[in-house]
């Protein structure tokens, strides 16, 4: 197996670090993005011991990160792989009817404006890439489909601002899928489940393990592998 050179956004916790840690272990180089580099220190230096593992400050909301970011992975590697855009933030529970327009604001700040900014700058180190996978890690939450199903186990999970963030980051998969696949790239979104983190939090059943399950085999996947789709460990979601 060829070995590749991945970032991984919010990696210094949870599924981030879960789907780092796996990536390191399977012999492949892995950027550690962490807004907190107390902790991205911690974590990189126990990822350090199981393979190249390095750690790179980035702040979704900063653009002079995501540029710093850039040139030093472009002086210390050349390129990039991968990119596995797992950070995020939910900001507030209000329904359509109450949510406040700050909870609105600083939830898209995040997962929307600064996903796709970070993904923007990171193009040029993918395009020399050869691997050239992106994965948007979004939730089942996102789905329009899936809420529209009153037997979805899920179906009164209905925080606005976090779920319709989602439902633009898989927006964006689906129109960057289109725009790159004449360049080879694979552009997925991916849910990880109910898994317990600090986001999800801990009456959740599921484990960072399982959660970074999907994320993983979507950002090894090949050149056949899928494209413009929603994945998750049991196989399509609708969008």
């Amino acid at each position: 197996m060829s070995k590749h050179i991945y970032l991984v956004s919010g990696a210094n916790k949870g599924i981030g670090k879960q789907i780092a840690l796996e990536l390191v272990e399977q012999g492949h180089t892995v950027y550690l993005g962490a807004r907190n580099l107390e902790a991205g220190k911690k974590v990189t230096q126990e990822l350090k011991e199981r393979g190249d593992a390095r750690l790179v400050y980035l702040d979704l909301n900063d653009a002079k990160s995501h540029q710093a970011a850039v040139e030093l992975i472009e002086q210390q590697s050349g390129h990039l792989d991968g990119l596995i855009n797992n950070a995020g933030v939910i900001v507030g529970y209000g329904n359509a009817s109450n949510v406040t327009h700050q909870a609105l604001r600083e939830t898209f700040e995040t997962n929307v404006f600064g996903t796709i900014m970070l993904t923007q700058t990171m193009l040029p180190l993918l395009r020399k890439g050869s691997h050239r996978s992106i994965v948007n890690v979004s939730t089942g939450l996102g789905s329009m489909t899936m809420h529209g199903d009153p037997s979805w186990p899920f179906h009164g999970t209905t925080p606005l601002a976090y779920n319709a963030s989602k439902s633009a980051l898989n927006m964006f998969t689906v129109l960057l899928a289109k725009e790159l696949r004449d360049e080879g790239f694979r552009v997925n979104s991916v849910s990880p489940g109910w898994i317990a983190t600090d986001l999800g939090g801990e009456q959740a059943p599921g484990s960072v393990e399982e959660g970074a399950v999907i994320a993983v085999k979507t950002a090894l996947e090949g050149s056949d592998g899928p494209t413009g789709l929603f994945l998750t460990t049991g196989g399509v979601i609708p969008w």
